[in-house]
């Protein structure tokens, strides 16, 4: 199974080149560099979700934010097995 996490982006990293702009997200926590090629209208600040190092598409802050609470809700009912 493959699973897309949103992500806030913290930095962007210059690149003329569109096709390899990429930038720092953070992850709840755990920082990571992706590509954001796909996202050129992406901007610091903003929830991505992201699949294998690739930003897919900008998501509404309520959206990412409602995702990341069902992800540590899921977390939180696994400790109580």
């Amino acid at each position: 199974m493959c699973l897309a996490v949103p992500a806030k982006i913290i930095s962007l990293n210059a690149n003329a080149d569109e096709l390899l702009r990429t930038g720092n997200v953070d992850f709840s926590g755990v920082q990571k560099e992706i590509s954001l090629a796909y996202v050129p209208e992406a901007n610091v600040g903003d929830y991505v979700i992201v699949h294998a190092g690739f930003a897919l598409s900008v998501l509404d802050e309520d959206e990412a934010l409602a995702s990341l609470q069902a992800f540590q809700d899921l977390a939180d009912f696994e400790k109580t097995l």
